[in-house]
């Protein structure tokens, strides 16, 4: 897991609202893939889901640390006040989903990074050390839905199912962030290219669904989020509030 590197942190030249956004993005799917611990389907695929919520983590450490302390932005906030896309507080469900989950949005995270890290904003340096992990996310995310979607009739149709279900979270990604100084529309280009090429590839259809607009979802940058997400806030918070002010 990385570990922040607070030199420099909580400067007027950090956006609070950028940094939030993204660390709430991280720190949310990683506690959403901690949840697979001891429920994978095969103990490889435990370690790979365990190793992503640790890179995730340690992008949001970094991340909130920028703003504050890490461990009251985590545990200490309202549900109103996180800001991460509705996409990634979305439940596991079967593991279909969880790779439909992770394939859209390790593909917008790791093309964001990338061109972070290609300029000299606030978030250079930590997007040019998290583009290397996003790029296993991303890849692990691409094989798992080439091997579900053209294996078996079972793995076809619930790697579709998955897909289908998940899609109308993915507009918000591509909403603009105050302070994330990024070209919104051409990542949105890059983003459904790159996603139609892989469930070409593993023979899935593009969903057909709208992806922005009254029929699609998304406020999570807003402070607005789904059912799902209140109760995986109260247990993410449970043990820190139960216990204020220690130490272990």
């Amino acid at each position: 897991m990385s570990t922040p590197d607070t030199s420099g942190s909580a400067t007027a030249a950090v956006p609070v609202g950028a940094a939030l956004a993204l660390g709430d993005d991280a720190l949310v799917l990683s506690h959403r893939l901690g949840e697979w611990a001891g429920s994978a389907p095969v103990l490889e695929e435990e370690v790979a889901l365990a190793n992503i919520a640790l890179d995730l983590l340690g992008q949001a450490r970094v991340l909130l640390s920028l703003v504050g302390d890490e461990d009251e932005l985590a545990y200490l906030r309202e549900e109103r006040s996180f800001r991460n896309v509705q996409l990634v507080e979305q439940p596991n469900g079967d593991f279909a989903h969880t790779i439909a989950r992770q394939l859209y949005f390790s593909t917008y995270q790791h093309l964001l990074y990338a061109r972070l890290a290609s300029g000299d904003g606030p978030f250079a340096g930590l997007a040019a050390k998290a583009v290397k992990e996003v790029a296993y996310h991303r890849d692990h995310a691409e094989q798992w839905t080439l091997r579900l979607g053209d294996g078996t009739p079972e793995s076809h149709e619930r790697m579709s199912r998955a897909c289908e279900a998940l899609w109308r979270y993915t507009g918000e990604l591509f909403q603009p962030v105050e302070g994330l100084d990024v070209d919104h529309a051409a990542l949105e280009g890059a983003w459904l290219e790159s996603v139609t090429d892989v469930l070409g590839r593993a023979t899935l259809t593009v969903p057909s669904g709208p992806r922005t607009g009254a029929w699609s979802a998304g406020a999570g940058r807003q402070g607005l989020h789904t059912e799902p997400f209140g109760r995986m806030l109260a247990e993410m918070q449970h043990l820190h509030r139960s216990h204020p002010g220690a130490s272990w």
